[in-house]
Parts: structure tokens; sequence; C-alpha cells
């Protein structure tokens, strides 16, 4: 990574590093914010239109959308249009300061643009470059357009809410194909940094939504087809029982966990039923569980409808049992964890308006050194804020 003279005592893990962030929408972003809040000087460039997500979530003025804000904390904001010969040369001429060069453009885009791997790496040998994109280009699927919700459907996440409620498929109500793409991108990066620093070499680091999110899918539910031939059928039935969902009580719904064999005899002491334990096997051990989840989650779902929320809350918070309320996202800004730990925090716009911000994604001495400026206007740095322009 560049020299920083910044102290090593108090500098944030990666302060020093530059990342050229030709990322948009959410899974390159959350990936680069994650660098940032490691300290890393993050410029991001972007069309004269803008990022597509300034647009998206509430906002209190134009292109400064919440889904914006909450990827973007922290970088830099600088319009080139890369269509243009001569904005692609300004970036070409930024890029030796850079130690990261990350997008989420169709690589067949790169190529036309000059802008590939192997252009990249002619001009700066030991640059980590790292492609973001829906699919493996060695793929029948590369270079077609994904989006967080065909990605859902193609993993067969979305059928797996089917195949547990009985109804129709869905999709989960949070990016979640984006983001754990972008987190894995973010580690990926990490490393390829971390041995850079080791052996002066660069890397082309590339993660695609369609394999990173089949990977995560498959870990808990590849199942018999672990093994050849199959020792069973593929999904972990723990996860896909019908009655693995908030339970309803007299007044409304909880979340319980009643997992190990602790729990289990802890819960049947709790309502004064251990010869209903004793009796039936299937609650005793780990493995006779395992083969009848349907039945002893079934069973707590028959029986926690019997008395409030605010009563099973109490009986088993004291028999020491994992459970909770089921909160709306609202109730988030008022739980009062978060608020013990400082969670939120608060900013001023460059507009002026305040902020709600959430605080850095990882906690450590090092993450709390330096503000974190808000996310950037449209382009406001220009050309000559940065010395290798001038």
């Amino acid at each position: 990574m560049t020299a920083s003279a910044t102290s090593a005592a108090t500098a944030r893990p990666l302060a020093g590093g530059r990342v050229l962030d030709l990322s948009s929408v959410i899974m390159g972003p959350a990936c680069t914010q994650l660098l940032a809040d490691y300290g890393a000087e993050v410029v991001k460039i972007e069309a004269p239109e803008g990022d597509v997500m300034r647009h998206a979530g509430a906002k209190i003025e134009p292109g400064m959308g919440a889904m914006f804000l909450h990827a973007n904390e922290g970088k830099q904001s600088l319009v080139l249009d890369l269509k243009q010969s001569a904005d692609r040369d300004l970036l070409l001429r930024m890029l030796p300061e850079f130690d990261v060069f990350i997008h989420n453009i169709r690589p067949q885009a790169m190529r036309r643009l000059g802008l590939d791997e192997p252009a990249i790496r002619a001009l700066h040998p030991s640059v980590v470059y790292v492609e973001l994109s829906g699919y493996a280009e060695d793929g029948p699927y590369a270079g077609r357009a994904a989006f967080d919700d065909i990605i859902q459907a193609q993993t067969g996440l979305a059928e797996l809410f089917a195949r547990q409620t009985g109804g129709a498929p869905s999709y989960v109500p949070t990016l979640v194909a984006d983001r754990v793409t972008g987190l894995t991108a973010a580690h990926a990066t990490l490393a390829a940094l971390y041995r850079r620093q080791a052996t002066g070499q660069g890397d082309y680091v590339q993660v695609s939504m369609f394999e990173t999110l089949a990977a995560f899918v498959l870990a808990d539910h590849l199942g018999g087809a672990t093994f050849e031939p199959p020792a069973g059928p593929m999904c972990y039935s723990r996860l896909i029982t019908p009655h693995r969902k908030p339970y309803r009580t007299q007044d409304g719904y909880i979340a319980v966990v009643v997992y190990n064999d602790k729990h289990w005899r802890s819960f049947f002491a709790a309502i004064d039923a251990m010869d209903v334990f004793e009796a039936d096997p299937r609650f005793q051990t780990a493995a006779a569980r395992a083969d009848n989840y349907d039945a002893i989650y079934g069973y707590l779902s028959e029986l926690l409808v019997t008395r409030t929320s605010a009563a099973w809350l109490a009986l088993l918070e004291a028999a020491d049992i994992p459970c909770c309320p089921v909160n709306r996202v609202e109730d988030l800004l008022d739980d009062p964890q978060l608020q013990a730990i400082g969670f939120f925090d608060t900013a001023k716009q460059q507009s002026g308006h305040t902020l709600r911000r959430i605080a850095p994604r990882f906690r450590a001495p090092s993450a709390h050194t330096a503000e974190v400026a808000p996310s950037p206007v449209l382009g406001p740095h220009a050309v000559g804020t940065f010395p290798e322009l001038t």
C-alpha cells in the first residue's frame, strides 16, 4: 500500500491505502464501504448522471437517497464520462496512485473501454484489480445482467420460502445477494492486499453474485447431495420445517429457540411438564431432534399460543432459553443494546441536513480514530483535488 504519515499506533487498518472505485448500485459500494470503514481513501468514479442508487429510498434533497447514503460514507465522488477518451485518459493518469481498482461493470464493456484487467495490469503491475459480476466469465451465463431478485430466484433461495410455508416463492426483503457478494469481495480484496504487502505482487480478484450466493445457500442446504452417491435429500430439515417461524401467542408473536439438551430440559421444567420430556425420546437428544424437527417445533407451535407474549418471555428468560419479541425495523431506532453501544450517530450533510448514520461495521480501537465524512454529493471533488491530475 502507499506510504502514509499517519502513525501505525493510531491509523485505521487501511490508512494510506487508496481505492479507485468504479462500482455502483449496492454490490460494489457495499465492498468499498467496508474498505472506507477500514481507513482507505475511496475515490468513487461516477458517470455524469450519477449512481442510480442516489435516487433510491427516502430523501430530503435530490440525488441523496437513503440507500446511497448508507453505502457510500467516507468516499469522494469524481464525475468522469468513461465513454469519452479525455475522461478515460484522466482515469488512467490517476491509476498509478491507487492500490485497488474495483468495478462491477460487465467485463465485455470494460474490454471495449480498454479498462479490463490485462490493460490495467500493463499500466500498473502491482494493482489489485477487483471485478464484481453477475456470473463467472467461464460459464454459459457470462455477461448476463444480474439483480438481487434474479439471483435469489436462481439460487433456490426464493423457492425455499415456498418449500417451508407451502405458499408461493418469495424474496428475502433485503438485498442479500448484493450485500453477501460485497462482503465476500471485501475480504477477498483484503487478502489480496495482504499478499501484495508480503510479495509486492498485484492480484486479479473476481467475485460473482450467482456463484457467491449459491455457495451461501448450499452451505446449509446441500444436505444429502454432499455425498456421492447421495446420502439423502437436499435441504437442512431444521431450516425448512413450517414451524420454524415466530410463534403465535395469545396476543402476538415471539421468537424462541429451544435448541440444545439443556434448553429442552429447562423448557419442560419451566412449564412443569417433565413427564412429557421423559416419556418422549424425540426431545431428549440432538440426534433424535434432528430426525423430528417437524414434530418438536410443531409441539412448541401448539403450546405457545396458550399464553401471552409477556408471560412466555418472562418464563423463558428465567429459564435461560433464547427468546425475544418480534421487532419491527422501526423498533431498532430505540433498541437499548444498539443505543448502549453507540450504534447510531449523526452527521451533517453539505446541505446542512442532519443524517442518522450506522456506526462502523466492525469494532476495534482503530475504527474510531477519525471522523468519517458523510456520503458525497455528485462530483464535488474537481480534477484539481487530485495532485496526479494537475
